[in-house]
């Protein structure tokens, strides 16, 4: 497996579509070819970007302000592509149909047979692109649907965000490992389950945990069971994914909310100890206080008045 990587940002309004078609061909490279773009069909599009190139796999994130509409086929070498819609809707135009993923929806299919797509204002969304035979056999008419909400493309996205972030630091090894996880992780968006024994899939699924435990804070349940299950995976495997992080599942949330505490009282205006210790489910201010002293050094109280502006 290949170790290219490259990313390049869109953004039709300051750079043109011009610059993100130079510099996709320059970063993103073979295998990956843009349809050709019409004026007519881009003049006045305002759509921002990025894209990156993870071995023989792209991730695309885009949002857009205005209707964009292409006409011209794309290369046809039946590249798998992985569709997620948060916002808006992404209709693509075949030979003989369409096909509309709305918000909140998925769509796995190959690129086989594409002549144009068009994608509503004010959407946002995730397009990967992977190699036609990486999940091996799936027909050309084959397609896979389903919530954009699913815990398997919450882990694969998270692993997208971490990919964005970190792809010119990764060393050939770390790009190899990143596009293996990419591929798994869309496997298990196609078959609706995670292998919890695969290790490549220990930093997503730590990603996602975090990102739905931060969502959580303030909920009376949030244990790592219940992230466990929102995940689907097992309890076990959620431990062992964090235990290379030396933080336990507990540790995290204890010290996300003792962090969330500790911002709300720089408020001018914050709640009192008691209140902020009971929205962030502390077991009472006593608690609070005594984590807080231990974390931090001082009380809440004290905290708040050294920091009174």
């Amino acid at each position: 497996m290949d170790s290219v990587r490259g990313s390049v940002r869109l953004d039709t309004e300051r750079l043109g579509v011009d610059a993100f078609r130079d510099g996709w061909e320059a970063q993103i490279g073979d295998g990956f070819t843009l349809p050709a773009f019409h004026h007519e069909a881009t003049a006045g599009a305002v759509v921002r970007g990025l894209a990156s190139r993870v071995g023989d796999s792209v991730i695309t994130n885009f949002e857009t302000a205005t209707r964009v509409r292409v006409d011209s086929a794309f290369p046809d070498i039946g590249e798998l592509r992985l569709y997620v819609v948060h916002r808006g809707a992404y209709v693509l135009r075949r030979e003989r149909d369409t096909i509309a993923v709305d918000a909140g929806q998925f769509l796995l299919s190959r690129s086989t047979g594409l002549t144009g797509y068009d994608v509503a204002a004010g959407t946002t969304a995730q397009v990967i692109g992977l190699p036609a035979e990486a999940l091996g056999l799936f027909a050309d008419g084959t397609q896979a649907t389903g919530p954009a909400a699913a815990a398997e493309v919450h882990v694969l996205l998270a692993h997208t965000s971490v990919v964005h972030a970190t792809l010119g630091d990764l060393s050939d090894g770390g790009v190899r490992a990143s596009r293996d996880a990419l591929v798994e992780l869309v496997r298990g968006v196609l078959h609706g389950y995670l292998d919890g024994g695969e290790p490549g899939l220990a930093g997503p699924l730590v990603h996602a945990a975090r990102d739905l435990a931060d969502q959580l804070l303030t909920d009376p349940d949030l244990t790592p069971a219940l992230l466990a299950r929102h995940l689907k995976v097992s309890l076990r495997t959620l431990h062992r994914a964090f235990a290379s992080t030396g933080e336990p599942v507990a540790a995290y949330i204890r010290r996300r909310r003792l962090e969330q505490a500790r911002r709300a009282l720089l408020s001018p205006s914050h709640p009192t100890v008691s209140e902020i210790a009971a929205h962030w489910q502390f077991a009472d201010s006593s608690h609070f206080i005594r984590t807080f002293r231990r974390h931090y050094g001082q009380t809440p109280a004290q905290f708040a008045r050294d920091h009174d502006h």
